[in-house]
């Protein structure tokens, strides 16, 4: 909600600190909140209760229930709900996706069991609520809620159809289609007119001028359907309501027998409403920019609203995604949208009951068939059909609409749970020769279980007796069984003169099969030993596994087993000569590792390094020879020179001390760039600006003095002028990791690390402030 402020107009002239009244001022301004109120909400909330009016009386009678009961509910929903939950814009009523369920309660219980069963539901809920747990409503598959809701669509239009042709709906679906041929024969004229009214002009509605589509569709229908019936004195059945919406309050009434059913019926009703209550919700956060939903307080908030509508004879509440989009649309801003919209339900109800009695009940089918049919939703079965989901999807649906709400939903979960398990643990296993050699390779990729043996076994065989065979895994799971089957075929096939060399990538590595359970590794963790300093091993040493273990040497047994063949035929290309794209010049910094930096690989850089990232334009030789032979025998397209930051070479330029006899003669190249930084060159003041400390400055600096020293080359600027070769600097932050572009004159960030400058901006204004 907004929050709750008074403009007092002696603030906003200016008045004295003594809280004297100017002169003049007799007059207050109205508080932010209830401006908001008047403006945006109270317009919403009528537009929501035109759409929700006809919606409860037509789900009340496809429920079975008593009309006032859907009256009740949207009462109760929009008050209540509204007031109480952690859904700012969510409306909540009664709701087509709970018709089935509901109807299948009365018809086995009756209507005051019903009732209670929705207490019972509703304190449910405030326990799902109260213990925080409401997210967990949510890990149910999209696809099962999308058929529950599309089988209830069918239910419902199957349902209504008999009303609108004139007959009257049976208990079940089969039914419904089997005896519609007879009810098409005994066709009652004038309702079936009325009917396809309604249809039509719900269909059509978005064709017309947005000016007449400020009425909503639904409630035009049934104007327009109930006008024509009354106009041509049609002989229809009409809604049907006993005295007032407070005459048909009634309490409750406890079950009987048979509590195990019932037990499961308050399940069921509490399982569905929360679902699709919070599914709603989290719909709505995605059409506005205001305060997110909290789960647990709108489970709470519907829980309330369900126990006072089944005390007082109403449906069950849960929040409808038709009437929350509607507010949405309709601007609303805060939950006073909703609360007014159950105000004016309440006075309609009330003061204009005699208005809902001329109602034709064919004209409420048609709404309802078109609200069913909306439920198949066309974007829900292209989905379920790219992801894979369409048989979870039509065997949910099936089952929702020849069986029951309940069974329908478990068979789709149950389904959609195995399918999950088939997908998660499969594994593909190939085994082909390699070209040009003897040697085999076999792939396993995925997780390998005792389920994935029989496809392990027949890959196996493939491969001849006495060859050479490289396993590649890349594995993430790897459970006993499949270990010994994978053991158990490379030692009978040693033992028939071949040979087998394991290359594990995935992190489930064989060697730890045997000494703890089965576990998941992630993806991560692969990532982290291979981009992770040998320093982790170390650590891993410290702590009882490999003491005094030399890590280049373990790093290098470590390489061979992982990476070496995956090395092996991007290296095979290049065995007979190298065409680099860049000439790269970094520090000897032990931590700038240039192809991970530059996401590059084997071949990519023509890497040249020293102390400084240093271009001496006369007595050294070595940049010299390098930069030739780049440009002038592997013809690289670019020129790259990278500095870094906490640069030891720049930190000892910048505080003049000496650092040993043959570091200081080599920094004396780095002489110029510390002047240009003293003199105030650009770079070193957009570093500067930036939050960059004096060293790192310097360290900007002197990539802009290598690149001019480079751009004064007779090489590159033949290059550049033959060849289009470019001249680039970059500067790596070693903190977050990132890099920044450095030119002659500034500095910029690079595609996807914005963010670094934007930190060092903000951590500098704060630390001035």
């Amino acid at each position: 909600m907004a929050t709750q402020s008074t403009n007092s107009p002696l603030s906003a002239t200016g008045s004295d600190p003594a809280g004297r009244k100017p002169a003049g001022s007799g007059t207050r301004t109205t508080p932010t909140w209830l401006t908001s109120i008047l403006r945006h909400d109270v317009p919403a909330s009528i537009v929501v209760f035109l759409v929700a009016l006809p919606l409860s009386l037509g789900i009340a009678i496809a429920s079975g229930a008593p009309v006032a009961a859907g009256l009740i509910a949207a009462v109760i929903g929009g008050i209540v709900a509204g007031a109480l939950g952690g859904s700012v814009l969510q409306v909540s009523g009664p709701a087509a996706g709970l018709t089935v369920i509901v109807a299948e309660s009365i018809s086995q219980f009756g209507w005051r069991v019903t009732g209670f069963i929705v207490v019972a539901a509703g304190v449910l809920q405030i326990l799902f609520g109260l213990s925080r747990i409401a997210r967990a409503a949510l890990a149910v598959a999209p696809v099962v809620v999308h058929a529950m809701l599309a089988g209830i669509g069918v239910t419902i239009a199957l349902q209504q159809l008999h009303v609108l042709l004139g007959g009257e709906s049976n208990s079940t679906a089969w039914s419904n289609i089997t005896e519609l041929p007879a009810q098409l024969i005994s066709l009652h004229g004038p309702a079936a007119l009325l009917g396809l009214i309604v249809i039509a002009i719900m269909l059509g509605w978005k064709y017309l001028p947005e000016r007449v589509r400020v009425v909503p569709g639904a409630l035009a229908a049934i104007v327009v359907a109930t006008g024509v019936s009354l106009v041509l004195s049609l002989d229809v059945k009409r809604v049907a309501l006993d005295g007032s919406l407070f005459d048909a309050i009634g309490l409750p009434e406890l079950p009987r027998s048979d509590w195990a059913a019932v037990v499961v019926m308050i399940l069921t009703f509490a399982l569905i409403a929360s679902v699709e209550s919070l599914l709603s919700a989290v719909a709505i956060d995605k059409m506005h920019s205001g305060p997110r939903a909290d789960f647990d307080r709108e489970m709470i908030g519907q829980g309330s609203a369900n126990v006072l509508s089944g005390l007082l004879g109403g449906l069950p509440v849960t929040g409808v995604i038709v009437r929350s989009s509607t507010n949405v649309a309709a601007g609303a801003r805060s939950r006073a949208s909703a609360v007014l919209h159950g105000v004016w339900l309440l006075v309609f109800s009330v003061a204009l009951v005699s208005l809902v009695e001329q109602i034709p009940l064919a004209a409420l089918a048609g709404l309802l068939i078109v609200i069913g049919v909306q439920l198949v939703k066309l974007a829900h079965i292209r989905l379920a059909h790219r992801t894979g989901d369409l048989l979870v999807y039509a065997v949910t649906l099936a089952a929702v609409v020849f069986l029951n709400l309940l069974e329908g939903v478990l068979i789709g979960l149950a389904l959609a749970f195995a399918l999950l398990i088939w997908r998660v643990v499969r594994v593909a296993v190939t085994a082909e020769p390699l070209g040009g050699t003897d040697r085999w390779l076999v792939r396993i990729d995925g997780s390998c279980t005792f389920l994935s043996l029989p496809k392990l076994s027949s890959t196996f065989a493939k491969v001849p007796h006495g060859t050479a065979v490289t396993v590649e895994m890349t594995v993430d799971f790897l459970d006993h069984a499949a270990y010994d089957a994978i053991t158990d075929w490379a030692r009978q096939h040693e033992s028939n003169g071949g040979t087998v060399d394991f290359v594990e990538i995935g992190e489930a590595r064989m060697a730890r099969a045997e000494a703890a359970p089965p576990s998941r590794s992630l993806g991560r963790v692969v990532l982290d030993d291979v981009l992770g300093p040998w320093q982790v091993d170390r650590d891993g040493a410290a702590n009882g596994s490999k003491d005094n273990e030399d890590p280049l040497t373990s790093g290098i047994a470590a390489y061979h087993r992982g990476h070496a063949h995956l090395m092996r035929p991007h290296l095979d290309e290049l065995r007979d000569g190298q065409d680099p794209d860049s000439f790269f010049l970094t520090c000897s910094d032990s931590r700038i590792v240039p192809n991970v930096i530059t996401n590059s690989g084997p071949g990519d850089l023509f890497t040249v390094r020293n102390v400084g990232n240093l271009v001496p334009e006369h007595g050294d030789a070595s940049v010299e020879a390098a930069l030739v032979f780049a440009l002038e025998k592997l013809s690289v397209r670019s020129v790259v020179v990278c500095g870094h930051s906490s640069c030891g070479a720049m930190g000892a330029l910048h505080s003049g001390e000496g650092a040993g006899p043959g570091i200081d003669r080599w920094l004396e190249y780095g002489q110029p760039s510390l002047e240009r930084y003293r003199a105030g060159h650009a770079v070193g003041r957009a570093a500067a600006a930036a939050g960059f400390g004096p060293v790192e400055q310097l360290s900007m600096v002197n990539i802009a003095v290598q690149l001019e020293n480079l751009r004064r080359h007779p090489s590159v600027q033949r290059a550049v002028e033959e060849r289009g070769l470019t001249v680039s600097g970059l500067f790596f932050d070693i903190g977050s990791a990132q890099l920044i572009q450095v030119g002659v004159d500034g500095i910029a960030p690079i595609e996807g690390n914005a963010g670094v400058l934007a930190r060092l901006h903000k951590e500098t204004a704060a630390a001035a402030s």
